[in-house]
C-alpha cells in the first residue's frame, strides 16, 4: 500500500467519512469569484471577508511553502427531518449542526490526531484548519474531489449528501492529488426554490445579506422588518437548503456521538429561550456554537420567531422584554408584541 492510500486509511481510522488530496493553487477561479461577491456587498456586515480576501483567495499565498492539502469530511448527518420543527411555531428551529457540541473543537481534534500520524511516518510540516481561518474551504473540497460546490453554493457528496463538516491539513510534502469532483447538480433547483429569504440571485450566487444563517448568526443590530416575518421560527442557522437536497437519499446519521442532537435542542419552546438572562444563557449552551453569539444576539431571533408565531400566548412572553437593556432586544420584543397583537385583533374581529 502506497502512502497516500494509507494516508487515506488513517483518516477513516481517525473517524473522518471521507478524505481526498489537492493543491494549494488548484482553485485559480475563487480569487474572481470572491471578488465578484464582495463588490456585489453579498457579504454584509462579514467584513472579515474582504479583509483577508488575500489569502482566501489565494491558498498558496496563506503558506507558500505549502505543496499539497488534504480535505477531510466529517460526517453530522441528522437522525430526524430538520424541517418537520417549521410546522411547530411555537417551537424552535435550531440548525442541525448547533444542536450539540462545537464541531471546530471536535474536528480540529482529529484533525491535530492526523497530522501528527502524518509527521511522524512522512515527516514534513503541517498547519490544520477548520473554518476559522481564511481557507477556501468549498473550492478546495471540490479540486479535491470531496464533492460540488451545489447551486446553493455548499458542497455536496454523493456518499454523504449535504450533512458534512469539511477539514484540512496544508502540508509541505508532495502527495498524489485526486481527481477534482464535478457538478451533478444538473437541472435541479430545489435549494433555491425553498429558500424562504429569496437568498440566492442565481444559481451558484448566495446573497448572505438574504440568508437566515447569516441573518441570526453574523448580522449584529436590528434585523430588516421586511425578512424577520420571512424568518418564521428559526433561530440559528437555516437548513433549508441543504435539507431538500436529493443527493441526501445517500446520506446517514453521525457516528459520531457528538454531533447527535441534544432532546433539549431539536425543538425548544420559544417561552422557555426567551426568558434566558446571560448566565443562564452561557450555561445552558456551553460548548456550543450558539454560545458565541451571545444572549442578546440569541434572544433578539427567538422574538423574531415568537412574533412570527402566531400565538397568542407568547405575547406576553414578548411584553416582557420591550424594556430589555439591549435595544435591539427591545425593538424585537416591541415587534413581537404588536405582531401578536395583530393577531389576536384579526381573530377577536372574525369570532375566532
Amino acid at each position: 500500500m502506497d502512502f497516500t492510500a494509507r494516508l487515506k486509511e488513517q483518516a477513516l481510522n481517525e473517524g473522518f467519512s471521507a478524505c481526498r488530496i489537492c493543491r494549494p493553487w488548484d482553485v485559480p477561479d475563487v480569487p474572481g469569484r470572491l471578488q465578484a461577491f464582495l463588490e456585489a456587498g453579498f457579504h454584509g456586515q462579514m467584513g472579515w471577508l474582504a479583509e483577508r480576501s488575500r489569502w482566501r483567495g489565494a491558498p498558496q499565498v496563506l503558506w507558500p511553502e505549502a505543496r499539497s492539502v488534504i480535505m477531510l469530511a466529517e460526517n453530522y448527518g441528522p437522525e430526524h427531518d430538520p424541517l418537520e420543527v417549521l410546522e411547530r411555531p411555537e417551537l424552535a428551529a435550531i440548525s442541525v449542526y448547533a444542536q450539540n457540541r462545537d464541531y471546530h473543537d471536535v474536528v480540529k481534534k482529529r484533525l491535530k490526531r492526523l497530522a501528527r500520524w502524518l509527521i511522524a511516518d512522512a515527516g514534513g510540516e503541517v498547519k490544520v484548519f477548520v473554518d476559522t481561518a481564511p481557507v477556501p474551504e468549498k473550492p478546495l473540497g471540490q479540486a479535491a474531489g470531496l464533492g460540488w460546490q451545489g447551486k446553493h453554493t455548499n458542497l455536496v457528496s454523493r456518499e454523504l449528501g449535504s450533512w458534512f463538516f469539511i477539514g484540512s491539513i496544508f502540508t509541505t510534502l508532495d502527495l498524489t492529488p485526486d481527481a477534482a469532483e464535478v457538478d451533478h447538480c444538473g437541472s435541479c433547483r430545489a435549494c433555491l426554490d425553498v429558500c424562504p429569504t429569496d437568498a440566492f440571485p442565481a444559481p451558484y450566487q448566495l446573497d448572505a445579506r438574504r440568508c437566515i444563517s447569516y441573518l441570526t448568526i453574523e448580522h449584529n443590530g436590528p434585523v430588516d422588518e421586511e425578512l424577520r416575518g420571512l424568518m418564521g421560527n428559526r433561530i440559528y442557522g437555516c437548513d433549508d437548503c441543504l435539507a431538500v437536497c436529493p443527493w441526501n437519499k445517500f446520506a446517514s446519521r453521525a457516528s459520531e456521538v457528538k454531533y447527535h442532537a441534544r432532546d433539549d435542542l431539536k425543538a425548544p419552546d420559544l417561552a422557555d429561550l426567551a426568558q434566558l438572562d446571560d448566565a443562564a444563557f452561557r450555561e445552558r449552551f456551553s460548548g456550543s456554537p450558539i454560545k458565541r453569539i451571545g444572549r442578546n444576539r440569541f434572544v433578539r431571533n427567538v422574538l423574531y420567531a415568537i412574533g412570527n408565531s402566531g400565538s397568542p400566548r407568547l405575547r406576553a412572553v414578548a411584553q416582557v422584554l420591550v424594556d430589555d437593556p439591549d435595544e435591539t432586544v427591545a425593538d424585537a420584543a416591541r415587534w413581537a408584541a404588536m405582531r401578536l397583537a395583530d393577531v389576536a385583533n384579526t381573530r377577536a374581529g372574525s369570532g375566532d
